[in-house]
């Protein structure tokens, strides 16, 4: 993984110093709410229902060890013991004092973490495919890539006030486990008919108010042009993205005015004179930073481990839980591995101070030292060898952290919702709650298969509702909390915004609403279809009625769940 050199902690202890001494002004009344408000936001700190809540950066989901011992450290010490991973690959604390904060970021800022453009109208934090460097099918790594970006990203005076926030996503495989299309600017690795390696972009997706998937800008773009013809859709967007209205302020709302022909004739021409001019990677700088994302000392293991086939072979639980949460690796002999953050009755992506310190633990004695978090809210150890993940699971088990769940109902992506933030509508996590409760059978749950869930609770779509298979969205119905129901979403190479299925429901309503659809899918299904192919394939009018009427459904896939 990257290592910061001087030059970025000089950067990062300097902004600490700034934000201390802003926030010792505002504290004295020097700097008003409104003065103060800009600079917090800076420094990732927001004002939420009941405290502030700091968003911690973790460029492109990439941690070591010693940094989540730090997040434990400071969860511990300044919160109340529990941390929350972001679809962002962020950890949030919901429970920092406005006087602490910058403590925090002092504290943090010896491990070489910080807050840095974690909010705010500029390019965010980061994000990639957690197997990047392991996945065996992977077109290249998109680490050195992400991180070349985050370098010429961070601080950069031009796109420090866009018209509003914005982010991107690097992938490395085709089936583009980064999720590129739910971003601004989204690049997935490819190569061309002579084998050279670079980019197809996508530009104009996100979530929110508007859902809009990106479209592809440009169907391949060399390595060496990434930083300049990222300038040259920065700038395009700086220059003619809407600021008179935030609601309309996404590049994915100039993009679909402009449409994607004529935005990517402005891209071109505000490219024209930048093209190979200073910005211009060469080999040498690439091989600079790739460098730090060198594959680590794996030992010559074969690619059958009889240990790892007896037990898995002997022991259902064990069996249940390579079959979901391991992975393959390009290495024979190892595998990479999810940890569920999704335990019954835990909030989705919240880890504990002590988690934390296990996780730190296990991936130093398991690993090479390395945790990567997910957009769907988990941890990954991306290099586990074969022969030790019998004894991994025993422990990672002992620290709940080994729920059987990975992309299947009870993996529940979700904001905090109500609980914490003051923009929602309503709260996601107790209906999280509810819904894992409905399906605490795991042999149902995994006799229903992939299954992606989402929750937000506002339209800010923090939980990606718009992009699962079921979504949940929280509404405000006359100071009421009531959900509302999309179906057909779709991760990935197969993104998809789902569509409304009917009127919203109370919080009561929505559990049983979900078991009515899925005891409908048991009912259609055909031998290991999917939940969204066979929504694709009989269309979504039985789910309907499933959830709103239509007593025969109801009747016939209540036998079916019974059988």
């Amino acid at each position: 993984m990257y290592r910061y050199n001087e030059i970025d902690r000089r950067m990062v202890t300097e902004r600490v110093a700034q934000f201390r001494d802003q926030t010792s002004r505002h504290l004295a009344g020097e700097l008003s709410e409104d003065e103060f408000r800009p600079l917090r936001l800076q420094n990732g700190l927001y004002v939420q229902r009941h405290a502030p809540m700091l968003r911690l950066a973790i460029p492109y989901g990439v941690l070591s060890s010693r940094q989540m011992r730090a997040f434990a450290g400071v969860t511990r010490t300044f919160d109340r013991g529990t941390g929350h991973f972001s679809t962002r690959q962020n950890l949030q604390l919901n429970w920092v004092s406005l006087e602490d904060a910058p403590e925090v970021l002092a504290e943090l800022a010896k491990d070489d973490l910080h807050a840095i453009q974690t909010s705010g109208a500029c390019i965010r934090n980061i994000t990639t495919d957690p197997f990047a460097g392991v996945a065996p099918d992977e077109v290249s790594d998109p680490r050195p890539w992400a991180e070349i970006l985050r370098q010429w990203s961070t601080f950069h005076p031009e796109f420090a006030y866009l018209p509003r926030k914005f982010k991107v996503a690097f992938s490395g495989g085709r089936d583009d486990a980064a999720f590129v299309r739910i971003n601004d600017l989204g690049y997935q690795l490819a190569r061309n008919a002579d084998d050279e390696l670079g980019f197809r972009v996508w530009v104009g997706g996100g979530l929110g108010r508007t859902p809009i998937l990106a479209k592809v800008l440009r169907e391949f773009l060399p390595w060496q042009d990434l930083l300049s013809y990222s300038e040259a859709i920065l700038r395009t967007y700086n220059l003619h993205g809407r600021r008179d209205n935030k609601y309309k302020a996404r590049i994915k709302i100039l993009v679909h005015a402009l449409g994607i022909e004529e935005f990517a004739r402005q891209v071109e021409a505000e490219w024209a004179p930048l093209k190979d001019g200073p910005a211009t990677l060469t080999e040498a700088e690439a091989a600079r930073i790739t460098e730090h994302f060198a594959a680590p000392d794996y030992e010559n293991l074969p690619k059958f481990d009889t240990g790892f086939e007896f037990a898995k072979r002997h022991d259902r639980e064990f069996a249940a839980w390579v079959a979901r949460n391991v992975h393959e690796h390009r290495v024979p002999g190892y595998a990479a591995v999810t940890l569920s953050l999704k335990a019954a009755g835990q909030a989705p992506g919240d880890a504990t101070a002590e988690q934390m310190d296990i996780v730190a633990d296990l991936a130093e004695r398991f690993g090479f030292a390395e945790i990567r978090t997910t957009v769907a809210q988990n941890l990954v150890l991306p290099d586990v060898k074969r022969s030790a993940l019998f004894k991994l699971w025993q422990e990672v088990g002992a620290a709940g952290l080994a729920t059987p769940n990975i992309g299947l109902l009870t993996d529940i992506v979700s904001c905090p919702g109500g609980d914490f933030c003051s923009l929602a509508n309503a709260k996601s996590i107790p209906l999280a709650k509810a819904i894992q409760d409905r399906f605490s059978d795991r042999n149902q749950v995994a006799d229903i298969g992939e299954l992606k869930l989402n929750i937000s609770g506002c339209v800010n779509a923090c939980g990606h509702h718009h992009v699962g298979h079921i979504g949940i969205l929280g509404v405000d119905k006359q100071g009421e909390e009531y959900f509302q129901i999309t179906l057909g979403g779709a991760w990935g190479i197969e993104a998809a915004l789902g569509k409304v299925i009917g009127p919203s429901l109370a919080a009561e309503e929505v559990p049983p609403a979900i078991e009515r659809m899925v005891a409908n899918y048991r009912v259609f299904r055909r031998p290991h279809e999917r939940f969204i192919d066979t929504l694709k394939r009989v269309g979504p009018e039985s789910f309907r009625e499933a959830v709103y009427g239509n007593s025969s459904i109801h009747e016939y896939a209540k036998e079916a769940t019974n059988g």
